[in-house]
């Protein structure tokens, strides 16, 4: 018995195969829309794309082409080729503007483009790119049953861009005992608290920031240190102000011991 039901599979399978292969070949568009239709259905978007390729040119201006294009966009959405999606999406959007589907496709299209974005440690332009997309549709579309997806969408892009900027000046802080740029660290941890005033890298970006500094002063010739103390000493103050509990660190306390320390001595050496 499982032996005439494994063969009956194969067997429609076969059949399957071979119903696709000839409608695939033959030049009837009807047959075509059809059994794009029923393997869209059933999810099997690759081969119903490769059908939809052939007749999408065929049905334009015909009262089936608005359903054509939304099956033919979502075939490449489904099967990941995000590229030609928010193509064939952003083109469907322009020319059914009154389409019940509006709203999915322009949601999906401007989704398509969140997929395109890189790992945050490459270039960000696309990640860019795909927050202006997400953006252009939640403010065309206020009241939108996707705004709660995009909004989410938005924000796990911008903590992208925020973790790139956070490790881009971290690398100058941190690279290499001989590289440090603690001048250019300082700067990129400025710009990116500027950048990213609500971020949730901020406290670790002003800590870095006032370890940038404390490593520059320490290290400075004494005709630079005191305006390098007292600049390190002011980002300790403005941790301690937006971060209090900072103040039990053992280290940022180690820190501040000896910025006063080296003040001190250079109030007494003065004198």
């Amino acid at each position: 018995m499982k032996n005439f039901i494994y063969i009956l599979i194969i067997a429609f399978s076969l059949n399957s195969c071979s119903e696709y292969q000839k409608v695939l070949k033959n030049d009837d568009v009807a047959a075509k829309f059809e059994l794009g239709t029923k393997l869209y259905d059933a999810g099997k978007f690759a081969k119903a794309n490769r059908i939809f390729v052939q007749i999408v040119p065929k049905y334009r201006g015909k009262p089936q082409a608005q359903k054509l294009m939304y099956m033919y966009c979502k075939t490449y959405y489904e099967t990941k080729d995000y590229y030609t999606a928010n193509y064939q999406m952003e083109r469907f959007v322009e020319a059914y503007p009154k389409s019940e589907k509006l709203q999915e496709i322009a949601f999906l299209g401007a989704k398509s483009y969140y997929h395109l974005s890189p790992a945050y440690s490459k270039d960000q332009s696309e990640t860019v790119q795909a927050i202006e997309k997400l953006q252009m549709f939640i403010n065309g579309n206020p009241s939108s049953e996707y705004l709660d997806q995009a909004s989410k969408l938005v924000r796990e892009l911008d903590h992208k861009l925020e973790k790139k900027a956070y490790n881009i000046a971290l690398q100058y802080n941190k690279t290499g005992p001989f590289h440090r740029d603690y001048n250019s660290a300082i700067t990129a941890f400025d710009n990116f608290l500027v950048e990213f005033p609500g971020s949730s890298f901020k406290q670790e970006a002003m800590y870095y920031k006032f370890d940038s500094a404390y490593r520059l002063a320490i290290n400075s010739v004494k005709w630079k240190q005191t305006k390098r103390v007292e600049k390190a000493l002011s980002f300790y103050n403005s941790l301690l102000y937006a971060f209090p509990e900072t103040k039990d660190n053992e280290d940022i306390q180690k820190m501040f011991q000896t910025l006063t320390s080296i003040q001190t001595n250079s109030t007494t050496t003065k004198s």
